[in-house]
């Protein structure tokens, strides 16, 4: 697992876009079917946009018509952390970075049972995309 980010709110600031820091910072979210990585099917991993830690892979992606990306798990054990959320009504679990504690989404128990029965429902502008090298 890697190392700890620790940044002051003007660096967090300064470093992402306001939805960016909107999402990763104040654990918003973008509207359903907004994002840019929602219906990408190209071969690669997503990383956290906020400080590059591997998140998922794209063998980890399916659509599971909630509007975001969504993936059966992370791209390996530590790299995400799973939180209580209570929030807006509901309980639900967060998913935060685990390198930078940024907000990703939320992981559900509705995904292919094959692939393990979750479904981590992840903001497209909390990830950014590497493309597999061919």
């Amino acid at each position: 697992m890697a190392e700890k980010m620790h940044l002051s709110d003007a660096e967090w600031r300064e470093r992402l876009t306001p939805e960016q820091y909107a999402i990763l910072r104040q654990k918003g979210t973008e509207r359903a079917f907004t994002g840019q990585y929602e219906k990408n099917k190209a071969a690669g991993e997503y990383v956290c946009a906020a400080c590059g830690q591997p998140l998922f892979e794209s063998d980890a992606k399916f659509d599971s018509g909630s509007g975001w990306p969504s993936f059966t798990r992370p791209a390996e054990d530590g790299a995400v952390e799973e939180h209580r959320d209570v929030g807006h009504g509901m309980v639900r679990t967060e998913v935060v970075c685990a390198r930078c504690e940024g907000h990703l989404g939320h992981v559900f128990p509705d995904g292919p049972q094959e692939e393990g029965g979750l479904r981590y429902c992840i903001n497209s502008a909390a990830l950014d995309f590497r493309p597999e090298d061919n």
